[in-house]
Parts: C-alpha cells; structure tokens; sequence
C-alpha cells in the first residue's frame, strides 16, 4: 500500500508516447470506481468527482460503518486517493501518466492536497468522538463487579466505568482520554465512531521506576497481569502494540518495556506472536508469551485465557 508516493495509471505509458488519449470524463468516475473495487471489492456506487473528501462503506466491514474514504479531481489529468481510516494508508489513481514536468507537479499538489483534507477530516472525528468519550466518562457510574464480562474473565473492575449494560474502557494519549471501548455483556466490543485508536492505550496501576511496564492486547489481559502486580497499558490490538510501544518508550525512556503477547497458535501467522515480538525489537524491550499446558486447547490465546483455564483445571 503506498502513502501518497506514485499514481496509479488507468493506462500505460506505450499508450501516449507520440499522442496522449485519455478517457473522456464522463468514463473517469468508472475508472476511478475499478481501482477501488480491485481494493475493496463490489461498489454500487459511482465516486463523485468533486475535490471533496468522500466517505463509503467498507464491504466486510460493519454494518453501517463508512470506514473508507475518497476524493476525485476531474480538472486537467483526471486523479484521485482513497484509503480506509480502519486500516490506515492511502492509495492513489490518475487516468493517464503526466507527459511533462507541469503535470508532474499538478498531480503531485493535487496528492498533497488530497493528503492534507484527510488528515483534516480525521482530527475532526476524532476530536468529535474525543469529546464525547470525555462526556460519557463523566456521566457515567462505577462498573458493577458483578457484570458478566468481568466474572467470565475472572477480574476485577479496575475503574472502568458502566453506561447501561456496557463496560466502558477507556483510552488515553498523552494522558488525555480519546476514545472508549465499550464491551457489551456478551463480550462483543466496539469503540466510539471516528475515535482515535492508532497510539492509544488503557492505563493498569502506577508506573514504578525499575520495575516492568507491560503492553498487551486486550483489557482482560491486561486486569489479569495487573493482578499479577504489574503496571499495563493495554494496546487494545495486535496493529497498535509499536505505536503504544513507541510512545511509552518515549515518555519513559529508562523504564523497562515487557511485551506480554498473545499467541495465536490457530491463526496463519501467528500474529499476535508476530506483532509483539517486532513491538520488543523497536523499543529494546523484552516479550513473553503464555506458557500452555500440554491439555490445554489450542484455541486459548493470551494470559487471561491461561489464568482462567487453569483456575478451572488446576487445583489450587
């Protein structure tokens, strides 16, 4: 995936070397609508090609989510980007190549126009959803201990909050809250709209100079090693351990960093194994991961799953 680098032809170069053709505008939008299908997959849809930033659903994402992203340029040589905010990254298209050093440069601006009102609408959401992360914190009361999520993972509240029948975790950047993570009784889970995850992290116990921070995936995971007499920030996801690991290892640069992931034995790849091994590479920290029984089931992922299957099989 490129990051707003080179512009994907609609054509090839042979194909205007003495004479440029280029499709006529009203084809552009179809072109553009091709590059994204081969991206996303089947679109319904025709891009409109406006200069504005566009938002779309994402096929295989949630039901009404509008993850993705566009905008379209028709004047002069017909361009545009397009991304995911989920996944991050940005793709760019151009109906022909530029044939001179003028449109070289238009196409280039017009890029980094398209990156700049990206990067604008985003700091908007997540600024949005910051401050009603920050409203639904305040209003709401102590999480109960005996909510089922907790007693199916075994842990204790920890100060996380409840709004209705939903745990509310929250995630910090630089000590400011941007977003919450809401887990339902079921355990399903769900972060606000729009809001912030990539660097963000969910605070366990107090930072000793010395002693052993973790960074896990999961908040379970995380209660379970606090439990354990460990500080934790919880990264959330597998994606976000060298993010939340780069900016602790900033913030405390003489702290030893332990990364304790997850191992995904059934998934190709592993990549919770994968992930947290890179994350300890780039801050010089150190990784651990469950150490499994021989009778214990594949399918059994992180810490959390590890302390509950041997409170259940393990005398005490």
């Amino acid at each position: 995936m490129t990051n707003f680098q080179h512009c994907q032809s609609a054509v090839t170069p042979s194909a205007y070397v003495k004479k440029v053709t280029e499709p006529s505008s009203v084809t552009h939008p179809i072109l553009f609508r091709d590059a994204l299908q081969s991206v996303y997959g089947p679109l319904d849809w025709l891009p409109e090609p406006d200069g504005a930033i566009h938002r779309f659903h994402v096929p295989g994402d949630k039901q009404g989510s509008e993850n993705g992203w566009y905008v379209l340029y028709l004047d002069g040589i017909a361009s545009g980007a397009f991304g995911s905010w989920k996944d991050g990254g940005t793709r760019t298209w151009c109906s022909r190549e530029p044939i001179d050093h003028r449109e070289a440069v238009e196409i280039r601006q017009r890029i980094e126009q398209a990156k700049r009102q990206r990067e604008a609408e985003q700091q908007q959401h997540q600024l949005k959803a910051a401050l009603r992360a920050q409203r639904w914190w305040r209003d709401a009361r102590r999480a109960d201990p005996t909510h089922s999520y907790l007693i199916d993972k075994g842990v204790r509240p920890h100060g996380l909050r409840q709004s209705g029948d939903a745990l509310l975790v929250p995630l910090y950047v630089a000590g400011e809250l941007v977003n919450l993570q809401r887990i339902a009784r079921d355990g399903s889970k769900r972060f606000l709209a729009g809001g912030r995850i990539k660097g963000s992290y969910s605070p366990l116990g107090v930072i000793i100079p010395g002693q052993p921070l973790c960074i896990c995936e999961g908040w379970a995971t995380g209660a379970t090693l606090h439990q354990h007499g460990y500080a934790v920030a919880c990264a959330m996801n597998s994606g976000n351990l060298k993010p939340v690991a780069l900016a602790l290892r900033a913030r405390y640069p003489e702290q030893p960093i332990l990364i304790a992931g997850d191992d995904d034995r059934l998934t190709d790849g592993n990549p919770g194994r994968t992930a947290a091994n890179a994350a300890a590479a780039l801050v010089g920290g150190q990784v651990a991961f469950p150490e499994w029984p021989e009778d214990a089931p594949a399918d059994l992922t992180d810490f959390n799953d590890l302390a509950n299957w041997k409170r259940a099989h393990v005398p005490a």
